[in-house]
């Protein structure tokens, strides 16, 4: 496959910030400038268009269509064309300006005042336009024709917050801390990432820590969180490596 981006004048914003980021999301992507308000700009992007499967863009909707990059004007000129536009909401909402940190805030996934640990919407949005883009590929296989999709940030976000809005990562779900097995610790000389939630998982684990009676209730009895993190405050990170090798328990040791 060949993919070609068309670039303003100024370039991308994100070679600015972090070209290191900028680098690696752009291997094997030819990279070109133009002025999509300008008529070279126009027409060295629709060169690219006349031979290309699909066009992937970032406008809002009213953006593309001062552009004349709208759906309606380009498959016109280009039937087996297809588009897919990546907006921040569907529908009326399309126009509204957002980033990923709005669209993770709006579904949760944002908590005090700290910022999250990653790109999460963006992320998630790429994988989608990579299912959109591949869907209309298979469409213009069968048919011959270009087809059309939006992809919506707002969506991949609330997709990835489901488990919050479920309750599951909430302090009181199962993987949000009230599982003993499923919490991050202290120990010795760093933390430790416990994923011990299945049964056979938190046995060995709570035999390691010293607790014989392992059920449903044992996993979110204070007692136990009490139990384990004692124990674990006791172990160095590579002792806890090698006991999760001897054990086979579920876990990953951090600095601290």
């Amino acid at each position: 496959a060949h993919c070609s981006k068309v670039e303003p004048p100024s370039g991308d914003p994100l070679g600015l910030y972090q070209r290191g980021a900028y680098d690696t999301l752009h291997q094997g992507i030819q990279v070109s400038c133009a002025d999509l308000r300008l008529d070279t700009g126009q027409k060295a992007v629709h060169r690219q268009l006349a031979r290309a499967d699909v066009l992937l863009t970032s406008f809002r909707p009213s953006a593309l269509r001062k552009l004349g990059m709208d759906w309606a004007t380009l498959r016109k000129a280009y039937p087996r064309l297809s588009q897919i536009d990546i907006v921040g909401s569907r529908g009326d909402r399309a126009e509204e300006p957002g980033h990923d940190l709005t669209y993770m805030a709006e579904h949760g996934l944002v908590g005090g005042l700290d910022l999250p640990p990653s790109l999460f919407a963006d992320m998630g949005g790429s994988l989608m336009a990579v299912e959109a883009v591949l869907g209309a590929l298979l469409r213009q296989r069968v048919t011959g024709k270009g087809s059309h999709a939006q992809v919506a940030l707002g969506e991949a976000a609330a997709y990835l917050g489901l488990p919050r809005a479920w309750g599951l990562t909430a302090p009181a779900g199962a993987v949000g801390g009230a599982h003993a097995g499923y919490r991050v610790y202290a120990c010795k000389d760093g933390r430790v990432a416990v994923a011990a939630l299945e049964p056979h998982f938190a046995t060995a684990l709570c035999s390691a820590a010293g607790i014989e009676t392992v059920d449903r209730n044992t996993m979110s009895a204070p007692a136990t969180h009490e139990a384990i993190a004692r124990f674990l405050a006791g172990q160095t990170r590579r002792k806890l490596e090698a006991l999760a090798v001897k054990r086979d328990i579920p876990l990953f040791t951090l600095a601290g």
